[in-house]
């Protein structure tokens, strides 16, 4: 059979990387002109593929928006080939709503324009969550392309021609966990190996030669694909001519610029039985393990915080929100909410979201975010306004406060929820402010109480704050500032799934609970479920009460130095540094019936940096594998607070961990020993509860063994284990042989981007004030069989809690609006359908056992795609393990 050679012109466009946003996007624009001008002078240059994501269009028209109808007219004719994503996304450091999004917008996109590449891009994704198949397949995409995750690459993104990979072909089955399968296409010889190809006879003789034999090695039928482009790659001209001469050197084979579509077609009709399945994550486990990229998963942490701040106001509070506003009948305009989603998704690209880009890039991100979660903030606020309206509050007369209190997960929870109360205003009349103040301020502080709809009391704590400034924005008339009183609450409550319920405030004595959570000596926390109890280092111990199990030994601190990069980390020579048996200093910060919050305090003496010779290993471009830089004899010293916090009738002990970081070129890890032996762990992922083995494959050569999770990470067996759940921290890792803890990196510091030359980022070694948050949880048996898991997955949702104006709605003081029971499942999402014409809700079945779905409320509801494609109308239906469920509801559910 006559072997063909596909030749792909393409580039991949990193739009943010080794230099800012604006200075690449000036170098496209230019890529762009060039291109279309091609098109329009050479119909022999057939295609062209704009890299699978369809934001460059608009980076384009930005600049150039008259060339609209040409770039529709290019695509309409198969010539400049657009999507399937919006974005180039990192798999693993957005969430599993985000991928979804990404897919959603970029579809939609390229409608605007044509039609889509139907193949699932994922040339330079540093590794690949295993749903992505099952994902890909609702989508009606039943092909992949990737670069990472089962082949080893090396610097600069060489390839390895070592046999440690899972798949002897380039084509390859690529098997979701429920059994949903795509033709997996690996770039073997990466996305370049079909690039500057030359004109000159001589040249090209020798080209073809070294290219064709690589390209056989791998390939599993007569169908060779050459990536004729690379990163910010111009496009080449003259590749018609290059073909021609490339035909005439090797007759027997036949050259043709192509396309994937085209490509995919003709593989499909040779493919062997003999090609290899390979299910789940692609994450490169059957390597040597030092060209992973896995640990861009603690590269700048506090961008992964921030993202996980915005995905959950849209995620959690925003969509839901207007989701149940619709199903009580309101007109709702989503399109704010598509801004905000493209908007969070510019930072996305695995070059942004991964932190491994130089210092302006990631300065850009962080405007980015607060944008986002600004627009978030008010469209919540906008929501829960007009929701509170309809809501009768004036059941407990003119003095009582209604506060609303929102729960945008499908699952209910039992939790303490937190505002600031403004309950006596005096508004700016003319009067001195000094005086209004002094009125204010001299009138007695009262007390309060709270009471639910029925009213019985609410068990709350109302804590004095200062009188303050504020304003009120009328629907109809001009802004209203004033000075107010205020009180802090906190108040233990029950939260409907996907719904809200009103608590009420009033002056009053309220009866006093004299209970507290933790010891007066402060070493101390306990409630129904757990004890706690603190060490003269820091360590504390935990206790379940429902079991008895004991927990020894946690929260032990763990310093090393970090000669890698933004990509990889590598060990510095010496001796890692704990803090366990160094003295710390404890404190009780508060202490009621509700909560309960003690303060540890570190003063940690740790190396200032790396060696000297680390300098000159980075100037050498020496590969980090190699080298072998120790750390500093300088110390300074690095603050830590960490602030325990347990509250009333809590299963998990929540954490906050704050450092002033003065030291450079180091990681900083908390150590959580399960003591439960056990060959895998689960770890949360992309629709997922991924199973994962606690030790490398055989051809595993890295020390380290780092893993990425999504929210949750967990190790235990029948008796005995541990669950973290954790914001905005993705990187973990299972020490069988340190009692098999759980390892969770907090900081990651380093000075340069890596990869591919000399690039240093001051920013990256995140120096000062850095934090992060995460909860501990006890727990036996499999965390998938648990009614927990729920409640672990939603860990950080928050609820939206908002004091509002007193009305007359027609609507009860609290209301669960979710429309569907759903059994074993774990609810993802629940939103406005992008039509308008549907609530869209997502879940997945977490891999053991079997999901039941049924309509609850009476609307109707209908089976969808992930794309929110009717499947038709149901009442109910079983799911089967690991599958990934959209579902519309068209109907109103008015109480």
């Amino acid at each position: 059979m006559k072997t063909t050679a596909h030749i792909i012109a393409h580039t991949h466009w990193d739009r943010e990387w080794y230099r800012p946003f604006e200075h690449h996007r000036h170098d496209f624009v230019v890529l762009m002109n060039q291109l279309l001008a091609q098109f329009e002078q050479d119909p022999s240059f057939a295609s062209f593929h704009l890299d699978g994501q369809t934001i460059l269009l608009a980076d384009y028209l930005a600049v150039h928006p008259e060339k609209e109808e040409t770039l529709k007219k290019w695509v309409q004719a198969g010539k400049l080939n657009i999507g399937p994503w919006y974005v180039l996304q990192d798999a693993f450091l957005t969430s599993a709503e985000a991928n979804v999004r990404n897919l959603l917008y970029g579809m939609a996109d390229a409608r605007r324009f044509g039609e889509p590449v139907l193949i699932g891009y994922f040339p330079d994704t540093f590794g690949i969550y295993g749903q992505a198949p099952q994902l890909l397949k609702q989508a009606g995409i039943t092909a992949a392309a990737f670069g990472r995750g089962v082949k080893p690459t090396g610097f600069n993104n060489t390839v390895s021609d070592a046999k440690a990979f899972e798949s002897p072909y380039s084509e390859l089955n690529w098997s979701a966990p429920d059994g949903s399968s795509v033709l997996g296409i690996l770039f073997a010889n990466w996305y370049s190996n079909g690039n500057e190809i030359p004109v000159n006879e001589n040249e090209a003789k020798a080209y073809w030669t070294t290219k064709l034999a690589d390209a056989k090695k791998y390939a599993s039928t007569s169908h060779l694909l050459f990536m004729n482009g690379c990163d910010h790659q111009p496009v080449q001209r003259n590749l018609p001519e290059a073909i021609k001469t490339a035909q005439a050197l090797f007759p027997h084979i036949q050259f043709i610029q192509s396309d994937f579509t085209s490509y995919i077609e003709r593989v499909r009709t040779e493919l062997p039985p003999t090609i290899q399945t390979i299910t789940g994550e692609l994450r490169n486990q059957r390597t040597d393990g030092w060209s992973t990229l896995v640990n861009t998963a603690s590269s700048r942490i506090y961008l992964k915080q921030l993202n996980e701040k915005a995905q959950m106001r849209l995620e959690k509070q925003v969509e839901p929100l207007l989701a149940i506003e619709w199903l009580l009948g309101h007109e709702v305009d989503g399109a704010y909410v598509r801004y905000a989603w493209k908007q969070l998704m510019e930072n996305h690209p695995h070059d942004s979201i991964c932190g491994c880009s130089v210092d302006e890039v990631h300065e850009e991100m962080v405007v980015r975010f607060q944008k986002t979660i600004q627009l978030a903030e008010r469209l919540a606020e906008a929501s829960i306004d007009r929701l509170a309206e309809q809501v009768d509050t004036t059941g407990f007369g003119e003095e009582a406060i209604p506060i609303v209190c929102f729960n945008g997960s499908g699952h209910a929870s039992e939790t303490v929820v937190e505002t600031d109360i403004a309950f006596e205003k005096k508004y700016f009349t003319g009067e001195a402010f000094t005086a209004m103040l002094q009125q204010l301020d001299e009138k007695p502080f009262p007390v309060f109480k709270a009471f639910d709809s029925a009213g019985n009391p609410v068990e709350a704590t109302f804590t004095q704050m200062e009188t303050a400034f504020g304003y009120e924005l009328p629907d109809d008339g001009f802004r209203k500032p004033y000075y107010a009183r205020r009180v802090n609450m906190q108040a233990h409550v029950k939260l409907p799934a996907f719904g809200y319920t009103t608590i009420y405030v009033l002056q009053g004595k309220q009866e006093a609970n004299g209970e507290t959570i933790a010891a007066a000596d402060g070493r101390s926390l306990e409630n129904e479920w757990l004890k706690v109890t603190i060490h003269d280092d820091g360590s504390y111990d935990m206790i379940c009460k429902q079991t008895g199990t004991h927990y020894p030994n946690l929260g032990v601190y763990e310093d090393s130095g970090d000669i890698g990069n933004e990509y990889m980390y590598k060990e510095a020579n010496g001796t890692r540094l704990t803090t366990k048996g160094n003295e710390a200093t404890v404190e009780i910060v508060k202490n009621t019936a509700l909560e309960a919050r003690i303060a540890i305090i570190h003063k940690w003496e740790l190396p200032k940096s790396a060696d000297r010779s680390f300098v000159d290993e980075k100037r050498e471009l020496r590969w980090h594998p190699n080298r072998q830089a120790g750390r500093s004899d300088e110390q300074v010293t690095c603050e830590m607070v960490t602030t325990l916090s347990l509250q009333k009738n809590s299963r998990r002990l929540f954490v906050d961990w704050t450092i002033d970081n003065q030291a450079m070129d180091h990681r900083i890890r908390v150590l959580y020993p399960t003591s439960a032996r056990c060959q895998t762990h689960l770890a949360g992922s992309v629709f997922e509860v991924a199973e994962r083995s606690n030790t490398p494959s055989k051809e595993w050569e890295n020390p380290s063994f780092d893993h990425h999770m999504q929210g949750y990470v967990a190790v235990g067996n029948e008796e005995r284990g541990v669950a973290i759940a954790a914001f905005g921290l993705h990187e973990y890792e299972v020490l069988p042989e340190s009692d098999y803890s759980i390892a969770v990196t907090l900081l990651r510091a380093v000075s340069e981007m890596g990869d591919w030359g000399d690039f240093p980022t001051a920013g990256a070694q995140c120096q000062g004030k850095q934090t992060a948050q995460w909860s501990v949880y006890p727990m036996h048996g499999d965390l998938r069989k648990s009614e927990r898991l729920p409640n672990i997955y939603h860990a950080y949702t928050q609820p939206v809690v908002k004091q509002v104006k007193a009305s007359r709605g027609s609507l009860p003081h609290s209301f669960e609006a979710v429309p569907i029971e759903a059994e074993n499942m774990v609810i993802t999402a629940i939103k406005l359908a992008e039509d308008g014409k549907a609530a869209a809700i997502r879940a997945f079945q977490p891999g053991v056992g079997e999901g039941m779905v049924q309509s609850r409320t009476g609307a109707s509801l209908f089976r969808s795609t992930i794309l929110e494609k009717d499947l038709g109308e149901i009442q109910s239906e079983a799911v089967r393990p690991y599958q990934i469920k959209t579902y519309l509801v068209k109907g109103v559910s008015r109480p």
